[in-house]
């Protein structure tokens, strides 16, 4: 009677710590309006179906019209709308590049961090969708029309930014818009002007955005061996009516200027977010991603901030805005900063002569020469992906050695990567939030387990 009595006590036990330790019953600030992140365009049809969010959003619009964020804050009522902003679907909520609602998805998405941030930032956060393509997803996309098996001494002396016009010109849709925009940039309105840049930026947007990639970078990122074919590649976007200019503006005053346009900000903030060079991984990109860097290079193209190669070099690779840091002032740190991240920057640099060379990272190189410093900003880095290598061929423009993370001589700091990857696993950061769970800020399902074991042996001991 003793041993029935004590089965049942242990299983009712059982059943209410259960019952506690559930998610469900994770009710605290941390979990509370968490959602899983969707589009912004979805997130602003579901605050319309709820009005205190509908409300709310609209009060936050009109509190940004005109005020900067701390007069914004000084309102109360403007700082309860974006309180309740915070824990609605909106806060979360990311675009897709090339989407069918870019623009309006963006629009709503700065609508709610530009209330958010602290004045004007350096580097803002991506408002697209991270990348999970690599580069050798592309390569394998390629060699559909490229053909394997190429003699690398042919295709050593090969121009490969012919190449790439060429396979172009075999695929309907990337031979009609690129016929579009090389007519469009190419055409004179006056003696004095001698193309509209206006279409012919817009034209290029379109072909970088409706032109699959395999196609598109062999055009831009394309390896070259002398100056002829350097010079082909640094004509890719017709630079003399989408590039260059009578006089280089201030490197600050082009950024303000793309920043006053929601498409363009969110592009340089995405070229940002996947090509800022990092000290923390092995080929200098975030997340050792080329992909992402390259797609972010690209998707800036047609816009004010429009980058292009500085020359015909084949042997050196240098990017950069149309503009300089002459008249700068006080602000001659910051631009410097600004232009280095394209003129002087690891990440972007590997990732074109990655593309080039048909490799793609690989996170296990053989006797590296130097372990790589930590940069002063821990930044949070992503566990490191399985081995990317690709070895098959891109046609003639493939060149089956890959020198530049060689070059580096990086290597990632393995306790410094194993200590980060720990501290996420027992912190819980809720995806798609900046809200963290402490390990001992909710209830526990190892605790109530590891009391109803000792609860269990002592009320068995006393029952026999």
């Amino acid at each position: 009677m003793i041993l029935a009595n004590a089965f049942c006590f242990f299983f009712f036990l059982d059943e209410t710590l259960r019952s506690l330790a559930s998610p469900s019953s994770l009710q605290g600030p941390e979990l509370h309006g968490w959602r899983p992140p969707v589009d912004c365009v979805r997130a602003n049809e579901l605050c319309a179906a709820e009005s205190n969010c509908s409300s709310r959003y609209r009060t936050l619009r009109q509190c940004l019209a005109g005020r900067d964020r701390n007069t914004m804050l000084a309102n109360k009522e403007c700082q309860a709308a974006l309180e309740v902003l915070q824990e609605s679907p909106l806060y979360d909520c990311r675009c897709k590049r090339g989407m069918k609602k870019e623009l309006q998805c963006l629009q709503i998405y700065w609508s709610i961090h530009l209330g958010l941030t602290e004045g004007e930032e350096f580097y803002e956060a991506s408002p697209y969708e991270p990348v999970t393509s690599r580069l050798s997803d592309i390569f394998r996309l390629a060699s559909i029309f490229s053909g394997t098996g190429a003699d690398p001494v042919v295709s050593a002396k090969s121009n490969h930014c012919l190449d790439a016009a060429k396979a172009c010109n075999l695929n309907d849709n990337c031979k009609k818009l690129r016929s579009s925009y090389i007519s469009i940039c190419n055409r004179e309105i006056s003696p004095t002007e001698r193309c509209n840049r206006r279409k012919c930026h817009k034209a290029l947007r379109q072909f970088f955005d409706r032109v699959p990639s395999e196609y598109t970078y062999r055009m831009l990122f394309c390896s070259c061996q002398d100056q002829a074919c350097a010079e082909r590649r640094r004509q890719t976007i017709l630079p003399s009516c989408s590039y260059e200019d009578k006089e280089k503006p201030n490197c600050l005053d082009l950024r303000s200027v793309c920043r006053t346009d929601h498409l363009c900000r969110s592009r340089l903030a995405d070229f940002h977010a996947n090509c800022r060079a990092s000290y923390q991984t092995l080929t200098s990109c975030p997340a050792d991603n080329y992909q992402a860097c390259l797609g972010s290079y690209a998707g800036m193209i047609g816009f004010d901030i429009t980058p292009n190669y500085v020359d015909s070099s084949p042997t050196g690779i240098v990017v950069s805005p149309w503009c300089s840091c002459r008249g700068s002032g006080n602000m001659e740190e910051e631009c410097e900063k600004f232009l280095r991240d394209f003129t002087e920057n690891p990440c972007l640099r590997n990732a074109i002569q990655a593309f080039g060379n048909g490799t793609d990272v690989n996170l296990s190189p053989k006797n590296p020469s130097f372990q790589a410093t930590q940069a002063p900003r821990v930044e949070k880095i992503p566990s490191l992906p399985d081995d990317l290598s690709d070895s098959t061929s891109l046609g003639t423009s493939v060149i089956t050695t890959c020198t530049s993370v060689q070059e580096q001589g990086l290597k990632a700091n393995n306790s410094k990567e194993l200590s980060m990857c720990f501290t996420e696993l027992t912190t819980n950061i809720i995806p798609g939030s900046n809200k963290v769970i402490k390990p001992n800020s909710g209830p526990s399902r190892a605790r109530p387990t590891a009391a109803l074991t000792a609860l269990s042996l002592l009320m068995l001991k006393l029952a026999l």
